[in-house]
């Protein structure tokens, strides 16, 4: 009696937050020019793991002001450039599907698409309901810093949902976000108003694992179990591109990473210096 192999199980259905077939998941990172090798390690890590099309790009303050989309003074709290940009990635997105914002400080160390099935499963009832009743999804972190000072010196500040915004994943086209994330109120809202999400009710936001905002010196691996592994990790207080965090907590993945980035910067460059080499020869040739 011949017994014929199973069938190949069904393949999954895809998240309900991926944008429609053929089209990049938009990553907007939050751009410091004090902090550029962090943004490229960031974005490399992004890309390394992803098994979905990713489109990462800087939130940059400078071309934002130069396009009359922010105009708010710097305040004194305020440790990057990015502290309120960040908040206009769903117009950024064009008010349209899911979007990543994400810290430059971050490592990643797993793939974006199971970040979007840990806010809504695929596979789960009524989940394309979920993910356009969910205005935005982050980890819901309870962080007071112990340092009085972060990075190269910055104002270290307390406040309710303290590192909410520093990863957050966005509804764009929700009409909450519409409404209230606009340029206008960007340049020009409290910073309780924007950070503690006040234009949302709390069911709007979504809980993801704190494993994808691990913060460094405050969330800790138990060996003992798997699911307390980083996932993406928050150099929070300041990371090896910054000789004062040379040694922090995890520094060893962050500094193998920007060595891989910097290898391959240079293989590009030798390809592109012996390219220019051949060109010239042939120049030279007539050819």
């Amino acid at each position: 009696m011949t017994v014929s192999p199973a069938p190949p199980p069904a393949p999954a259905p895809p998240s309900p937050l991926l944008p429609p077939a053929g089209e990049p998941f938009p990553v907007f990172v939050g751009y410091d020019p004090r902090e550029h090798e962090a943004y490229e390690v960031c974005r490399r890590s992004l890309l390394r793991h992803a098994t979905i099309p990713l489109d990462v790009r800087p939130i940059r303050q400078p071309d934002l002001r130069a396009a009359g989309l922010y105009w708010r003074a710097r305040g004194p709290t305020e440790s990057t450039e990015f502290s309120f940009t960040r908040f206009l990635t769903p117009y950024l997105a064009g008010y349209r599907g899911w979007a990543l914002f994400v810290d430059c400080d971050f490592l990643y160390l797993a793939d974006v698409a199971d970040l979007l099935a840990a806010v809504v499963p695929p596979g789960a009832a009524d989940a394309a309901a979920e993910a356009d009743r969910l205005a935005v999804a982050c980890v819901k972190h309870e962080y007071k810093p112990a340092e009085a000072t972060k990075m190269d010196g910055a104002i270290q500040t307390t406040y309710p949902r303290k590192n909410w915004s520093s990863m957050v994943l966005y509804n764009c086209a929700h009409p909450k976000n519409v409404a209230a994330l606009t340029p206008d109120a960007v340049s020009t809202q409290t910073g309780a108003f924007l950070h503690r999400f006040s234009w949302l009710d709390d069911d709007e936001i979504g809980e993801v694992p704190f494993v994808w905002n691990f913060l460094v010196g405050h969330n800790r691996v138990d060996p003992d179990d798997p699911a307390t592994r980083p996932r993406a990790i928050h150099y929070t207080c300041g990371g090896p591109w910054f000789e004062r965090y040379r040694d922090c907590e995890f520094a060893d993945l962050w500094i193998e990473e920007a060595e891989m980035l910097k290898a391959e910067k240079e293989k590009l460059k030798l390809l592109e210096d012996n390219n220019g080499e051949e060109e010239e020869d042939k120049i030279k040739e007539g050819k």
